[in-house]
């Protein structure tokens, strides 16, 4: 069975930082595009950061652009969102996702559509 399962949220205040994992079982991550989305209460779902399968290509969204950075260790088979200089806008549902390499042209249109497979979620809340 393929699952996501995503850990490291919570209560942070303006301007710390915090780091999500994500680590996958029933299939190896290093055959998959992976990325985290987001959604805030009351606002459409975002792609945050996405990153191709051979790790060459990164998308990041104009909100989180110099503050997250996306990761992997295959070895460990997980994903990693580290985000710094949260803001209150950051306040949001983190969902881990995996896509295969072959359904999308960029690592943006992956960003832009709808991955095959997600995680259940993690809250992370900013607020002083």
């Amino acid at each position: 069975q393929l699952q996501l399962v995503e850990s490291g949220g919570g209560l942070v205040q303006p301007g710390d930082a915090l780091r999500l994992s994500c680590t996958a079982s029933g299939f190896r991550l290093s055959y998959y595009a992976i990325g985290w989305f987001r959604q805030a209460p009351g606002k459409e779902r975002e792609g945050v950061s996405c990153m191709s399968m051979s790790d060459v290509s990164t998308y990041y969204a104009d909100s989180v652009k110099g503050r997250f950075t996306i990761s992997r260790d295959n070895a460990k088979n997980t994903v990693y969102l580290q985000m710094n200089s949260l803001k209150p806008e950051d306040t949001a549902d983190y969902y881990c996702v995996a896509e295969s390499p072959l359904r999308f042209t960029t690592v943006k249109a992956m960003c832009d559509k709808d991955p095959l497979y997600w995680g259940q979620g993690t809250q992370v809340t900013v607020s002083s």
